[in-house]
């Protein structure tokens, strides 16, 4: 039975020294749905005050978000291009011209505004459901997330906490949904912070194609203790 986090970490350091890819890899799938079921139990963090950060930071108002469109293709290719995005999602090709005419139902692009001025974009997905498999095997009732400020200029003004704080409560509004997770890359030290800041815990480092990723993961349980909901 998978007993801990430091636990799992003790038996990956043990068993998987020497191991060849494809052992790992195999490891890897045997252990993931335990690791889920464990991160369910983890405690709240007393130090996050979401909310509070939010009143802070910018009026939640503010900002709202709506689907995103064919009419966007423009400027999500142009968010595309920039550095920061770049660097924070070197590999992935999101296919706009094809993905912004479709709607699955396992799956939300949204684009935010802030007084009528798009600002960013998110995504949200049942990650048991989409059609790639991307998350490879992985329980039921977790929604995944991904989050860009489109122009560097909007960086460190609080729009992506309150970007956040509106997808988490979109996630956690259907109450199937036990769990949110996330997937920066390691090196995006920037992203991590901010994730852990509003409440996120480390899981794993995993390899995502091309990209090496660091796993997180918000609890509906933590998400009440900073929301203030229950």
């Amino acid at each position: 039975m998978f007993k801990s986090m430091a636990w799992f970490k003790s038996y990956l350091k043990k068993h998987w020294k020497d191991r060849n890819r494809s052992h790992k890899a195999e490891l890897r799938k045997t252990f993931h749905t335990e690791i889920m079921s464990v991160i369910y139990k983890l405690p709240t963090m007393p130090t996050c005050k979401f909310a509070n950060q939010k009143r802070n930071i910018i009026n939640i108002e503010m900002i709202r978000l709506r689907d995103a469109t064919i009419a966007d293709l423009p400027l999500l290719n142009h968010w595309d291009e920039q550095p920061h995005n770049i660097q924070a999602d070197p590999n992935d090709d999101w296919e706009w011209e094809t993905e912004l005419l479709r709607n699955p139902e396992w799956r939300k692009q949204l684009m935010a505004e802030l007084d009528g001025r798009p600002i960013g974009f998110l995504q949200i997905i049942d990650p048991a459901l989409e059609e790639t498999h991307y998350w490879g095997q992985i329980p039921e009732n977790l929604m995944a997330i991904d989050i860009w400020i489109g122009e560097k200029e909007d960086l460190g003004k609080g729009y992506g906490t309150v970007m956040m704080q509106l997808a988490l409560e979109r996630c956690f509004a259907n109450p199937a949904v036990t769990a949110v997770i996330i997937d920066p890359l390691q090196s995006n030290v920037r992203a991590r912070k901010f994730y852990e800041r509003i409440g996120f815990e480390f899981v794993e480092n995993r390899q995502f194609g091309d990209d090496p990723c660091a796993v997180y993961c918000m609890t509906r349980e933590v998400w009440a203790g900073i929301s203030g909901l229950k």
